[in-house]
């Protein structure tokens, strides 16, 4: 991420510059940072991943987005592009532009962003009541990282690998493969 520390944006804004702009930029505390472009790898599990969860979630009144929808973390004024996101929550029906209420955020990992994905962004996540489930998917190998939030409210790591042959995701009650997760990818 590039940042534009010259430029302060009032969320609304930011939005507004958002309609009208081809390049994609997070927002954090007021100051716009611009996105990488993603790498072949990136896109291919990302697009497999969100392949498969449209599919499960289809007629559950879910909806699953990509790296072009923002979600919203209202309290502590940030707009992020993860990766795939889903959200069962009726109320994001209400704004086209970003979802504020989402179950599941995917972030794959890549050279540049893995340490903000791990640690400042995976904080600002956890600030969402609706997120149930956080995951991390390598770029480098066939490991995916799934937060998950227990009954106090801890975030519980479980890890899956080519060894376990397929992963789930407790949030949409969704079981896939690891093969079909990595589908195409070359390392």
């Amino acid at each position: 991420m590039v940042t534009s520390p010259e430029i302060y944006l009032t969320p609304d804004e930011y939005l507004q510059m958002k309609e009208h702009s081809d390049i994609k930029h997070e927002y954090i505390d007021g100051y716009i940072y611009a996105m990488a472009a993603a790498l072949d790898c990136h896109v291919t599990i990302a697009l497999n991943l969100a392949t498969l969860l449209r599919n499960h979630v289809r007629g559950l009144g879910c909806r699953v987005y990509m790296g072009d929808m923002k979600a919203c973390i209202e309290s502590l004024n940030r707009y992020y592009y993860p990766d795939v996101m889903v959200t069962c929550d009726q109320r994001d029906q209400e704004t086209p532009a970003y979802k504020k209420f989402p179950c599941l955020i995917v972030e794959v990992l890549s050279d540049s962003t893995e340490a903000f994905d791990r640690g400042d962004k995976f904080a600002d996540y956890q600030t969402l009541e609706s997120l149930q489930e956080y995951v991390l998917i390598n770029t480098r190998g066939q490991r995916v990282e799934c937060f998950r939030r227990n009954d106090e409210g801890l975030w519980v790591l479980q890890s899956y690998t080519a060894e376990n042959k397929s992963f789930r995701l407790h949030s949409i009650n969704f079981e896939g493969t690891i093969a079909e997760l990595y589908e195409d990818v070359v390392y």
